[in-house]
């Protein structure tokens, strides 16, 4: 989810803490476990700040490592050791807990995004995605804000938590069952699919489709459970020539690899270079698709410049770390 989306819900937790007797009974454990809450909501994405570095560190490594199992077991330990200290007098026991609640559901509402996480290293790689709710749901971001105003107005903020919960639970429930109706919908449309990637975006009742099937690729969009193609790509395996093989040595095309699914490629040869791009066909805005990766190579295939990240217009990517014009 987004970075205010986690906020609202570190407060929410810790509204939801005030029905812990423990906490509701101290008030050096209660203002510790609201502040442990915030920053635990937080903490996963730390790795946010890699993106500082460049677009292949963060492509590579954001919702990795910071969001897997070690990770979510040591974040809480990290948080204690510098709140506790501050209020030496709060429940040590009560406080990890609700610091490991804190982090463990920034894991667990991440999964849900179409990005996803790798939520089970180190026992897999595998990025965990289940296409269900958009990383920005204005809903989600609504219901908590009802929440917390409520709260500010005087509601007891636990049971007023439990409440938004509640319908939450509901939603997402709701958003499953309406993404297994595009799926089946997709499904009667491409028979023949292997692979069906279903992504949401903001619009409630539209999601976007990225289809394979041995041949081709398929993408389109639905509202709700009525599917349109928009663009039909032949899929074309990626042949191992000497061009394609010394452009897959670069970072940037490297990052793009581990984290794009599905991607068509494209190479042009001009009088004293080689172009390779590589295009994610999950991400069509308004006929173009913006997330790339793009390498130029010199005729003796040494690597001259490279980019990979959202790119909305050509004059842009061509600005981007000195690449040459097309």
């Amino acid at each position: 989810m987004d970075t205010g989306t986690h906020v609202v819900m570190g407060l929410a937790l810790g509204g939801l803490a005030t029905l812990d007797p423990v906490v509701a009974s101290s008030s050096a454990t209660a203002t510790s476990v609201m502040i442990a809450t915030l920053v635990g909501s937080q903490a996963p994405d730390i790795d946010t700040v890699l993106k500082l570095r460049n677009n292949a560190v963060y492509i590579r490594n954001h919702r990795g490592i910071t969001h897997s199992i070690p990770a979510v077991l040591l974040w809480p330990l990290a948080i204690i050791a510098v709140i506790y200290p501050i209020f030496p007098d709060a429940n040590l026991l009560h406080l990890w807990l609700w610091t490991f609640l804190a982090v463990f559901f920034h894991v667990f509402v991440d999964i849900f995004n179409a990005y996803g996480t790798q939520a089970l290293r180190p026992f897999s790689s595998k990025w965990v995605a289940l296409g269900i709710i958009n990383t920005f749901d204005p809903f989600i971001f609504a219901m908590h804000i009802v929440g917390i105003l409520a709260w500010v107005f005087g509601a007891h903020p636990g049971y007023t938590f439990i409440g938004v919960y509640a319908v939450l639970v509901a939603y997402y429930i709701f958003r499953f069952i309406t993404q297994r109706k595009v799926y089946h919908a997709v499904k009667k449309l491409v028979p023949d699919a292997t692979d069906i990637i279903i992504a949401p975006t903001m619009k409630f009742h539209q999601w976007r489709i990225a289809v394979m099937n041995k041949n081709q690729f398929f993408v389109g969009r639905a509202h709700d459970n009525k599917v349109r193609i928009l663009d039909q790509f032949k899929r074309v395996a990626v042949p191992e020539t000497p061009v394609l093989e010394a452009a897959k040595l670069d970072k940037n095309l490297s990052a793009f690899l581990s984290f794009s699914p599905v991607y068509r490629w494209e190479v042009d040869e001009y009088d004293t270079y080689y172009e390779v791009r590589f295009i994610d066909l999950r991400y069509r805005s308004n006929g173009h698709y913006p997330f790339v990766a793009i390498v130029q190579l010199d005729l003796e295939l040494n690597i001259l410049s490279s980019y990979t990240g959202w790119i909305f217009s050509e004059e842009k990517l061509r600005k981007k770390l000195d690449i040459i014009p097309g």
